[in-house]
């Protein structure tokens, strides 16, 4: 087989040692190669580094082991091309699982070419996906918070939940709080409620009519005040993406500032080709039906704003794991479940379909409820994510606001189908049709 590259080595990466194993082709036009076993600190790999330039090596591979790769490629990447793959695709033949086997397999597959490398992002991107990843964290961990709230106040006969649609809405948290303090007065509470919420004061006299004991109290008080830690938590984190965003669009005009601003070294070629900034691509993603802001900030950390990375929309859909499987054998086609892929991207994707599902007049809105009727509503969801990361590639890709086609799109596309097949049926309802268009308006 064709030998690829000169020198390389091959990474069994753990969490205390690094497996590795280093080859090249020798003046005898044969390949030689060497193991030998590090740990994982600064210090170790700082010698693994060393190790690998005696040999002059160019490449080196790596599994993609949980999070363990992450010091090593920090130390190796600015000196080596590095490959992180999966572990799925470089499986080594049954019978032959050591760690040096590993390393070795891995190095000798490098030399042939026959890895295909992940994709990952440059430092700036990656010091974002870890800020927007958080963010997320705490806006996960708050949501379960606010649901042991509402558990305490069912154990307390305290129906809240069940007249207002936000336990921590501006009313419903003002009760709440007087509850925590001890507040036992029914009336004093209902006149708490303002705006809409006042219609319902009958049904809030009876919701806040409960047996609120002095342990209820104390829980209560202690949940309120981890949600608003975490309201403040997530408050500065968006503060710190803000900041992120900025400094990545607007690098230092020195040499090494500017370097770490575009996540793009002294030594390889500028990436963002089209000259898009990281704060005008979140205002681009806005337009977009059922995407906000954060929605916008999280999408662009996972992907970045090089869609070179991703040869088409259908492949940047198939990496984010929305884009059906494909198995088929002997002329029949299996099972079609989406395939494994970038998990915040998917999830965060599936939220925005969700909010897009209930937007006013909007294309996405029919498309939905004309897949949910006969696939159902998880299926359907599942295909409008897909649509509207298609719709995020071409946006990035053409520097272009999103195009609303409308609600009424399907009807307008097959309009004349449209109106034959609603006349047949007025006409087998015993109807006589006659059809007229209505005047233009001026």
């Amino acid at each position: 087989m064709r030998l690829i590259y000169e020198s390389g080595a091959g990474l069994d990466i753990h969490k205390k040692t690094v497996v590795a194993c280093r080859m090249r082709v020798n003046e005898a036009k044969r390949i030689e190669w060497e193991k030998r076993t590090f740990g994982t600190t600064t210090t170790e790999l700082l010698a693994l580094s060393d190790w690998l330039s005696e040999w002059s090596c160019t490449h080196v591979a790596m599994e993609s082991t949980a999070d363990y790769w992450k010091p090593v490629y920090n130390i190796l990447e600015g000196d080596f091309e590095v490959l992180l793959v999966n572990a799925q695709h470089v499986k080594n033949v049954p019978g032959r699982k050591t760690d040096a086997e590993d390393a070795e397999w891995l190095a000798e597959l490098m030399l042939h070419g026959l890895l295909r490398a992940s994709f990952i992002p440059p430092k700036p991107q990656r010091v974002l996906r870890e800020l927007t990843r958080y963010r997320s964290t705490l806006v996960r961990e708050r949501a379960r918070v606010v649901n042991r709230v509402e558990k305490l106040l069912e154990s307390a006969n305290i129906k809240l939940s069940s007249v207002v649609s936000d336990v921590m809405g501006v009313s419903a948290r003002a009760m709440l709080s007087e509850i925590a303090a001890g507040n036992e007065d029914v009336q004093a509470l209902v006149e708490l409620a303002k705006g809409r919420l006042r219609k319902k004061m009958k049904a809030l006299e009876a919701a806040l009519s409960g047996v609120v004991d002095e342990h209820h109290r104390f829980i209560l008080t202690k949940q309120l005040g981890h949600i608003d830690f975490l309201d403040e938590q997530i408050e500065q984190m968006s503060e710190e993406v803000s900041r992120q965003l900025e400094r990545m669009s607007h690098p230092s005009v020195d040499g090494q500032a500017a370097s770490e601003a575009t996540g793009v070294s002294q030594h390889q070629p500028q990436q963002e080709s089209n000259d898009l900034i990281w704060t005008e691509a979140v205002s681009l993603l806005d337009t977009i039906p059922g995407v906000d802001v954060r929605t916008a900030e999280v999408i662009l950390a996972e992907i970045g704003l090089d869609m070179s990375q991703f040869p088409t929309a259908k492949d940047l859909a198939s990496w984010a794991g929305l884009a059906p499987g494909n198995n088929q054998s002997g002329g029949k086609r299996y099972s079609g479940r989406t395939t494994k892929g970038n998990k915040p991207l998917a999830s965060i994707m599936s939220q925005a379909a969700w909010a897009a599902s209930r937007t006013k007049d909007t294309f996405l809105k029919a498309r939905y409820h004309r897949l949910a009727a006969r696939r159902g509503k998880k299926r359907a969801i599942v295909a409008i994510a897909h649509s509207m990361l298609t719709s995020v590639w071409f946006m990035l890709s053409r520097r272009q606001p999103y195009h609303e086609w409308g609600g009424d799109y399907y009807d307008q596309r097959k309009k004349e189908s449209k109106v034959t097949y609603l006349t047949k049926q007025l006409a087998k309802l015993g109807f006589s049709v006659r059809i007229e268009p209505l005047p233009a308006t001026a």
